[in-house]
């Protein structure tokens, strides 16, 4: 008998380490089986990892190793150590389809390694008495890191709960990324839960998407638009939007809606809509930033380090359960130099505080500390194309990329469809605020209105427009795949067939 020894470094949520040790045992009859614990969380991301899968077998005797090295496996949302019990075998025909799962590139996305885990992980069975080798590779090579569903794309069957799919939308695109003024998320609950099975994206929800939604027997709806947008007084059947919630409540149908949180996120809507042109160099047009609570730097001078102390002790009673990190620099002259950093809840009894004391008070100084900027995260996108196209090549790749038959041009000063295209900025839905003043040679979104469209024109900037939602329903099957990757096999997640732009 022989033993297969993994060992895994497992992060969970930053503390601690826990370490798996599975066993591999051979038998007489070549009957091998693999007790594999599948680690249940929501995401893994491995870093510099190198598998290494070797099954030798000889007459009368079986050897097998599994070798993992040079890997961390961090996991968060960590649930089921032990999911499930699988089995190993040594036939012949799985050497072709493990090659043929690892000849096709390396491991992007979790539905690479369940293919892996499918081809190797099956029924119980015997090995044959002819020898072979079979040894498969995956290397990820530059500590090269990517994100990877183990628990939901593991599952072959059950539903999950609203609650874990609402986690698998945040982690794809967190609501903190919607502008100020959005109205995201969960806005529609059901007063009984319900195991979640059929997913229906549309674009904007109307009376027959709800209607279409209904005949499914559809337990999530994620509408990209907010169906509910300003606040409500009352619940009536009479306003068509507060209808559709009235309907979604009786019918148990969740209601999600991430609106420019999808159109901020790298590889998001924007990202998707400027890639319609060709590929190229893209920055974001309006930078996000990080979600942290806005912070404060407040700077004061002290006289002694007795009155420092009596000032600090202040802050601190008048600040309870606040985080204050602070710095003192003594000078001879001029006492002691403090800088304080304090969150926005805190800024307010913390000036206070230093206004009672009079070196504070007169030297006192608020600064806004900056939040840190979120690389390829923010509202719109402009890309310098690789290969510059023609005004009339860019609007038939465009109608191409939105499935359109008609868009609608408006060419620039001293332009004409020959004339060339480097650079494209675009912005999903009503981009005219994001796009003015950027200098660009096609500005691409849905809609704009006839004065922006005319002074861009002034500018020399061409105008492609496509009416609102047909810039941004393309995504819809995009995102229709990447959310699939990361739920349960037996959630089925649908387009809607009724919706469509109300212009069409």
């Amino acid at each position: 008998m022989l033993s297969l020894i993994i060992i895994f470094g497992v992060v969970l949520d930053g503390w601690g380490f826990v370490f798996f040790i599975f066993y591999l045992k051979c038998f007489k009859q070549s009957i091998w089986e693999l007790y594999s614990s599948l680690v249940g969380g929501s995401n893994a991301t491995f870093i510099g990892c190198q598998l290494r899968l070797n099954l030798i077998e000889e007459e009368g005797n079986c050897n097998s190793w599994l070798s993992l090295h040079q890997s961390t496996l961090m996991l968060t949302g960590y649930k089921n150590v032990f999911q499930r019990i699988l089995s190993l075998t040594c036939r012949r025909s799985y050497h072709e389809s493990i090659s043929q799962t690892l000849a096709c590139s390396t491991f992007s996305s979790h539905s690479k390694l369940s293919a892996l885990r499918s081809s190797f992980f099956s029924d119980p069975s015997h090995c044959n008495n002819r020898s072979y080798q079979l040894s498969t590779h995956l290397h990820l090579c530059h500590c090269y890191s990517f994100s990877c569903s183990l628990s939901h794309s593991s599952r072959t069957t059950g539903p999950m709960d609203l609650k874990e799919v609402l986690k698998v939308l945040e982690e794809l695109a967190p609501l903190s990324l919607a502008e100020s003024w959005d109205n995201v998320g969960l806005l529609v609950e059901p007063i009984k839960c319900r195991p979640i099975k059929t997913i229906l994206l549309t674009n904007d929800l109307t009376d027959s998407v709800m209607s279409e939604a209904e005949a499914m027997n559809c337990d999530l709806i994620i509408s990209y638009h907010p169906p509910l947008f300003h606040p409500i007084k009352c619940l009536v059947s009479k306003n068509w939007k507060q209808r559709l919630a009235i309907r979604a409540i009786t019918a148990g149908i969740a209601v999600f809606s991430p609106h420019t949180s999808w159109d901020s996120v790298k590889g998001g809507v924007n990202d998707w809509l400027v890639g319609g042109v060709g590929s190229g160099k893209v920055s974001v047009l309006s930078q996000a930033f990080s979600s942290a609570p806005q912070s404060h730097k407040l700077e004061f001078t002290a006289r002694s380090q007795e009155e420092l102390n009596t000032i600090m002790a202040e802050l601190k009673g008048t600040n309870s359960g606040v985080n204050l990190q602070h710095t003192a620099v003594s000078s001879e002259t001029d006492g002691f130099f403090i800088s304080l950093i304090c969150p926005d809840s805190g800024l307010t009894p913390s000036v206070q505080t230093l206004l009672q004391h009079a070196t504070p008070s007169q030297s006192l100084s608020i600064l806004q500390v900056k939040k840190r900027p979120l690389p390829g995260y923010g509202q719109g996108r402009l890309s310098v194309l690789d290969e510059p196209v023609t005004v009339a090549a860019a609007v038939q790749q465009m109608k191409s990329h939105l499935g359109l038959n008609h868009l609608r041009l408006a060419l620039g000063a001293q332009q004409t469809l020959e004339s060339i295209v480097s650079t494209v900025a675009v912005c999903a839905g009503s981009g005219g605020s994001v796009l003015n003043g950027v200098k660009a040679d096609l500005y691409i979104t849905g809609e704009m209105s006839h004065h922006e469209v005319l002074d861009s024109v002034a500018a020399g900037a061409s105008v492609i427009l496509s009416d609102h939602s047909n810039s941004e329903r393309g995504f819809l099957a995009v995102f229709k795949k990447r959310l699939a990757g990361h739920l349960s096999n037996s959630i089925t997640v649908a387009l809607s067939r009724a919706d469509r732009d109300p212009l069409e």
